[in-house]
């Protein structure tokens, strides 16, 4: 699926972490709290639970998927010629990118339904921050996806279907990838809604399998449209 500070988290972590931790905040060494608000984390969740292991893998399993089936698709053009079309087998692909993803968050879901609340995020304040990130999570989705066009959208370069210029409207002109960062926005914000360790792990989890899709991603993509000036140059 396609893609292309926070000043108040050490402050965060540290009043999850409480004042006792990493013996006190007069002598904080913020490599330790950041180890103690993990450990702290750690203590709620059983990652042998069906549900979180259904959530790790879906996880984990997601971006994997759309990454191989449409690198496939670029070396082979199998699924173009299946469908009769790159438009209609792009269709394809996404809605099992769709479907995919709305497994991951009724399993994301699950997972923290299972699991116990953390009472110093089981607060109106919380719940409202959680509220804010979710909201932004949507608004970089949706924006994402107006700017980028459906096919631009799911990976419709790998397809052959390139754009003409890099986007630059919003929210590409304040943020690179805000697809993927809207997503994890609004994965944290869900978890901190349900005072969940669980979903804050996991929100980790999401945020790490997109920073290494993005490794593989953004190279290739470039690779695409490298390509595509190359034989545009050649044939003028």
């Amino acid at each position: 699926m396609k893609r292309s500070g926070n000043p108040g988290a050490e402050a965060t972590s540290s009043s999850v972490a409480g004042p006792d931790c990493c013996g006190g905040l007069g002598n904080i060494d913020f490599r330790q709290a950041d180890f103690c608000v993990m450990t702290r984390l750690l203590g709620y969740v059983d990652p042998l639970d069906p549900s979180f292991v259904a959530a790790v893998i879906t996880i984990a399993f997601n971006p994997l998927y759309w990454n191989v089936v449409a690198r496939w698709e670029h070396k082979t053009r199998k699924l173009s010629r299946a469908f009769g079309s790159p438009y209609l087998a792009c269709y394809s692909l996404s809605v099992t990118i769709l479907l995919l993803n709305f497994l991951r968050s009724h399993c994301f879901t699950q997972a923290m339904l299972s699991q116990p609340r953390m009472e110093s995020l089981d607060t109106p304040a919380a719940y409202s921050l959680g509220l804010a990130l979710l909201g932004l999570g949507v608004v970089l989705v949706l924006s994402s996806f107006f700017a980028l066009g459906f096919t631009g959208t799911f990976l419709g370069d790998y397809f052959g279907i390139l754009k003409e210029a890099r986007v630059t409207m919003f929210p590409f002109n304040i943020l690179d990838n805000p697809m993927y960062w809207g997503s994890t926005a609004n994965y944290l914000g869900w978890a901190i809604m349900h005072a969940s360790p669980t979903g804050l792990l996991l929100t980790v989890l999401v945020a790490l399998t997109y920073m290494v899709a993005l490794l593989y991603e953004e190279p290739f993509t470039a690779e695409i449209y490298r390509q595509k000036a190359s034989g545009s140059h050649k044939r003028s």
